[in-house]
């Protein structure tokens, strides 16, 4: 398949799952089970889709490491056990590691709550020529904290500024955030991977009863789980307040791993293609260097 139609059939899988505008945007108009026009019997076609996609992106990210000019920030977000760690290994299998840099956020430490909430994600931005993987971000704070209110309570905010109006407050600093830096060059994409509960629960019990998988588990898991619906208002309210043209959200569904990888896939490739990346042309006095070099190398023995 020639690079243009892999370009075109990569915008054709993710659009249907990008939201710019989320005012209308409702959760349950996505079904995590959705894989387009796959079939479980397409699985080595997707598979065969994805390595043709790797293997675009890589060509993408050779070109934004030497034109040095934009970065990429990849936003992953999701329930346990939706398959983040996964996608970023699959899809980025290809990439150059000098031109790529992966941020895991846990749970704040006493140093991050003693500054804003967006201190510790600016610190790990990407620097032009990047892609930069937030795996999980500073939308913990639209998302886990508003579930568990109680973890506001450790933020060393002044008590007049924890009212209701912090949501609504926050998703405003967000927008205005990645609007900056997308006049900045870093160009923020966000997934959410969107799983089902009862997929959920069947990749809970594999962990469970695979000794091999025990280390991917934890008692946590299930508690977060009795939130789940909670969890559910929060991302789709997060999703409709700060979806935007410069820095869109792709709810992907995330039942089917192949179908996932893909999608992602598609999207970050859709991405670098509107960055009109090219190779830096070098001006007529570099030009001259070249060739002087050239021409020693020949004239040794």
């Amino acid at each position: 398949m020639r690079r243009t139609e892999l370009i075109q059939r990569a915008r054709e899988l993710s659009r249907p799952f990008r939201v710019e505008k989320g005012e209308t945007f409702r959760l349950k108009h996505v079904d995590p089970g959705d894989t387009q026009e796959f079939t479980a019997e397409d699985k080595p076609r997707a598979k065969e889709a994805l390595a043709l996609g790797v293997e675009l992106l890589a060509d993408f990210q050779d070109l934004l490491y030497a034109q040095d000019r934009w970065a990429l920030l990849l936003i992953f977000q999701a329930m346990d056990a939706a398959g983040k760690d996964g996608t970023i290994k699959h899809v980025m299998s290809g990439v150059n590691p000098q031109g790529c840099q992966v941020t895991a956020f846990k749970a704040p430490s006493a140093v991050d709550l003693d500054h804003d909430f967006l201190w510790r994600c600016n610190r790990a931005l990407p620097e032009r020529g990047r892609i930069g993987i937030f795996n999980r971000s500073y939308y913990e704070e639209t998302l886990v904290v508003r579930v568990h209110p109680e973890l506001l309570e450790r933020q060393s905010l002044p008590p007049r500024l924890k009212r209701k109006e912090i949501w609504p407050q926050r998703f405003e600093d967000i927008r205005h955030y990645e609007r900056y830096l997308a006049r900045n060059g870093i160009v923020p994409v966000k997934f959410f991977l969107h799983v089902s509960k009862r997929e959920q629960k069947k990749r809970f019990l594999e962990r469970l009863e695979n000794p091999e998988k025990h280390w991917k588990f934890s008692a946590a898991d299930i508690r977060e789980r009795a939130h789940w619906d909670a969890y559910m208002e929060a991302y789709e309210d997060t999703i409709r307040h700060t979806a935007t043209a410069e820095a869109p959200w792709y709810v992907v569904p995330a039942d089917n791993k192949w179908f996932t990888r893909i999608v992602v896939g598609a999207a970050v490739i859709d991405a670098l293609d509107g960055l009109d990346l090219r190779y830096p042309v070098v001006d007529e006095a570099a030009r001259q260097q070249l060739q002087e070099a050239h021409r020693a190398l020949l004239a040794e023995d």
